[in-house]
């Protein structure tokens, strides 16, 4: 059975070139559980594998989509029926195997989680990636102790993905988000999705010699790193934490061990690639439960298959806003 799917060639010089044609079922991987897919959408790490695969593609041709949501056609496996809606995140789909920029994905029936109730396959690809990364930060916070009468929450690159379903999750919470970008024209869109505060990126990007700062932050989320997330760790309250996702501000860390033996500060690292299942399921229960279905519209754009090279170099340049949602029968 033949359907279509966006691949990525490589020729001869080593040059990558992506565009959209017809797959055979015989190309797909090994697996238990053949899954039609409705939607994909759009993270980093698609970018670089649209690309020349940021050294997270493993051989050529190959299908990206980190992502996808849809039902299932075929499985051997007891968990699921025919017909079931689920959704697949992480485990490295659509960077060493084949992923969900496409109408079918077979996959391993261990990685999928029945769709919860209350949500569709588009708004789970709304979610996506950086969504469940965002609520499993949330999580960990709350698992250490963050309260919404604790006080502000800082969201760093709040106009990403992650960023921006971490401050409509929080603010539908209860918390008061304080929302840090360098995009000044994502003002009104962050306040729109709950932010209370705006915190321009250039207030946390300048290295300061002192190892504290007043108390500023009752917990963080940041996807930035770097030097930003060395200057943040001197602002967080005492016995507070910092939930680390990203590192787009760069992999070091230019920071001192004082704000952790002064202030008993938690750096928290978050994982949403190779997480255990059980935890996927809670994630995607308190998701469906506590992300707003109207925000998530408000930061989703729908786009088919055809437009993912280009989206694939804007992400890359930070020319992103919010989510994409890739409609792969467009």
């Amino acid at each position: 059975m033949a359907f279509r799917a966006l691949v990525v060639e490589k020729d001869e010089d080593g040059k990558t070139s992506a565009s959209v044609r017809e797959a055979l079922e015989e190309e797909l991987p090994a697996g238990d559980a053949t899954v039609a897919v409705e939607y994909s959408t759009l993270n980093y790490k698609d970018g670089l594998c649209l690309g020349k695969g940021g050294g997270l593609v493993r051989n050529y041709p190959h299908v990206p989509g980190i992502d996808f949501a849809g039902e299932v056609v075929e499985t051997s496996s007891s968990r699921f029926q025919t017909g079931d809606k689920v959704v697949l995140t992480g485990w490295r789909v659509g960077e060493v195997q084949w992923g969900g920029y496409a109408q079918m994905a077979r996959v391993k029936s261990d990685w999928l989680v029945r769709l919860p109730g209350g949500l569709d396959t588009r708004q789970a690809m709304s979610v996506g990636t950086a969504g469940f990364t965002a609520m499993l930060a949330i999580m960990a916070l709350e698992e250490h102790g963050l309260k919404p009468d604790n006080g502000p929450v800082l969201v760093t690159g709040a106009s990403g993905g992650v960023g921006s379903v971490a401050t409509a999750a929080l603010a539908n919470l209860g918390y008061e988000v304080a929302a840090a970008t360098g995009r000044p024209e994502s003002e009104d869109y962050l306040k729109g999705l709950g932010a209370s505060r705006i915190v321009p990126r250039t207030e946390l990007a300048e290295t300061v010699k002192r190892p504290l700062e007043s108390e500023s932050w009752a917990g963080c989320i940041d996807s930035v790193g770097g030097s930003m997330l060395a200057r943040l760790l001197g602002q967080m309250k005492y016995g507070s934490s910092v939930a680390a996702v990203g590192l787009a501000g760069g992999a070091g860390l230019p920071a001192t061990v004082i704000p952790f033996l002064l202030r008993g500060i938690n750096l928290l690292g978050i994982d949403s690639v190779m997480k255990p299942i059980e935890a996927r399921r809670r994630a995607w229960d308190r998701i469906a439960s506590d992300v707003p279905l109207t925000a998530l519209d408000s930061m989703t754009r729908v786009v088919g298959l055809e437009e993912l090279p280009q989206l694939g170099s804007d992400i890359l340049a930070g020319r992103v806003r919010g989510r994409v949602v890739v409609d792969v029968n467009a």
